[in-house]
């Protein structure tokens, strides 16, 4: 597995306690995310290197950059139909236009622009920006917010057929690490650290 791991101990003394931050694992042209599907569509992609076969490039996919944020939502690669667990490495500078193409999925007082402004905006972005609360290795809720990207039309069809330098099988690590998350002294994670785009 081509990534770098760290105790989860050693590294929660560095990340951030509150506020919106992107945790990723990445370098000086890459940036990892990650996904999780049934066999047949995390297969194919392992297989062949893009995303195909059974995926549906109809529906909005969520692609995710914080570890625990994807073991939360997929109970460690429990949950029926989320069983894969893919890390896709992305160059950075695309990943980067995909977070400046990127619409809040719900509208706030705060927003500089008017609620019908955004209400145009989401129905022709192909990127849909979420922030969630992130959740520690069991699942509990912290008070740091994590990001998750929706991505559709002309930037899923990019991102599942071209963008992705590599697909990596996670599922392996994952069912060793989902026995060590009680046990949080034996615990590794892809090694994160809070990502700054060069344009957000």
């Amino acid at each position: 597995m081509n990534i770098e791991t760290e105790s989860y101990l050693n590294q929660i003394e560095n990340w951030p306690k509150t506020g919106k931050h992107i945790l990723a694992n990445y370098d000086e042209e890459t940036i990892i995310v990650y996904q999780a599907y049934r066999a047949s569509i995390g297969n194919f992609a392992l297989k062949h290197g893009y995303f195909g076969g059974d995926f549906r490039y109809t529906r909005m996919s969520w692609i995710k950059p914080n570890f625990l944020w994807m073991m939360y939502r997929s109970n460690w690669g429990t949950t029926t139909g989320q069983e894969i667990i893919l890390a896709i490495r992305l160059r950075r500078k695309f990943f980067d236009e995909l977070l400046n193409l990127a619409v809040a999925s719900s509208y706030s007082n705060k927003m500089t622009e008017t609620q019908e402004s955004w209400k145009q905006k989401i129905k022709t972005s192909s990127v849909r920006q979420q922030w969630d609360p992130d959740h520690n290795p069991i699942g509990e809720k912290v008070e740091r917010r994590a990001i998750q990207l929706g991505l559709r039309n002309n930037a899923l069809e990019s991102y599942g057929k071209t963008e992705a330098l590599e697909i990596i099988n996670m599922s392996e690590f994952v069912a060793e690490q989902r026995e060590n998350r009680l046990s949080l002294d034996k615990l590794h994670l892809p090694r994160e650290r809070v990502y700054i785009p060069e344009k957000y």
